[in-house]
C-alpha cells in the first residue's frame, strides 16, 4: 500500500500545485468563474452550457471550485440542463485522467517506483481498493482526479471504471444541481445546505473507509 499511497500523493501535490500557483497569480478565482457564468448566462444557454462542461473538463489540469460550478450550473441553467451540463463535465475530466495516464503515464510510475514488486504492489492495492477510493473520492478536492488517473496508471478495466465512475459523479451533479436551481441570491440557503451536506456525506465515508483499512491493516500485521 505505501506504493499505492506514493503516487497518489505525488499526483496530489502536482494537482495542487496548480491551485496554489493560481491562487497566487490571481488568475481564475472563483469571482471570475462566478462573473463568467454570470456574463454567458445573458447568452444562449448553448454557450453556457458547454462553458460549464469545459470548467469542470478544466478540472483535470487546474485545480477547480467543482461543486460551486455545478451549483452554479443549476443556478444559471435550470435543473435538467445544469445536471446534464455538469454530468457531461465531470464524466469528460474522469475519462480524460484515465486515459491520458494510461497511456502516457507509465514512465512516470516506474521513475517513482523502480522496484517492479512495489509496482505490482501498487497496482494490486489499486484493483483491492480502487472502487472504493473512486466512489468516496468526492470527499475532499483532487481526490476525484487522483483517483482517475490512478485508476488509468494501474490499467483498470475501462468499463469497470466507467460504471464506478458514473456512480460516483452523475448523482453528485445532479443533487447539487438541483439545489443550485432552486437557489437565489436572496436565498442561497438550499445550495448552502447541499454543499455542507454532500462534503459532510464523502467524508464521513472516506474517514470510514480509511479507517477500516487501518484497522484491517493493524490485524493483518498483528497476525
Amino acid at each position: 500500500m505505501k506504493s499505492l499511497f506514493k503516487v497518489m500523493l505525488i499526483l496530489a501535490l502536482g494537482f495542487a500545485s496548480t491551485f496554489i500557483f493560481l491562487k497566487l497569480a490571481g488568475i481564475l478565482s472563483l469571482a471570475d468563474i462566478s462573473r463568467w457564468l454570470e456574463q454567458a448566462s445573458a447568452l444562449p444557454h448553448g454557450y453556457l452550457f458547454a462553458l460549464v462542461i469545459g470548467l469542470l473538463f478544466l478540472d483535470l489540469f487546474i485545480a477547480m471550485p467543482t461543486l460551486t460550478i455545478i451549483i452554479l450550473s443549476g443556478y444559471f441553467l435550470g435543473f435538467s440542463q445544469g445536471a446534464l451540463a455538469a454530468s457531461t463535465g465531470l464524466l469528460l475530466a474522469g475519462l480524460g485522467g484515465y486515459i491520458l495516464s494510461q497511456y502516457f503515464g507509465q514512465p512516470f510510475v516506474r521513475l517513482l517506483i523502480r522496484d517492479p514488486a512495489k509496482r505490482t504492489e501498487m497496482i494490486d492495492g489499486f484493483d483491492r481498493y480502487g472502487a472504493m477510493m473512486i466512489l468516496l473520492s468526492r470527499a475532499m478536492p483532487i481526490l476525484p482526479e487522483v483517483s482517475a488517473c490512478m485508476a488509468g496508471l494501474t490499467k483498470m478495466p475501462f468499463w469497470r471504471f466507467l460504471g464506478i465512475w458514473i456512480a460516483s459523479a452523475v448523482p453528485y451533479a445532479t443533487i447539487a444541481a438541483y439545489a443550485g436551481s432552486f437557489s437565489t441570491l436572496q436565498n442561497p440557503k438550499p445550495a448552502i445546505l447541499t454543499a455542507v451536506g454532500l462534503s459532510v456525506f464523502f467524508w464521513l465515508g472516506w474517514y470510514l473507509f480509511t479507517k477500516q483499512q487501518r484497522k484491517a491493516s493493524s490485524l493483518s500485521n498483528g497476525a
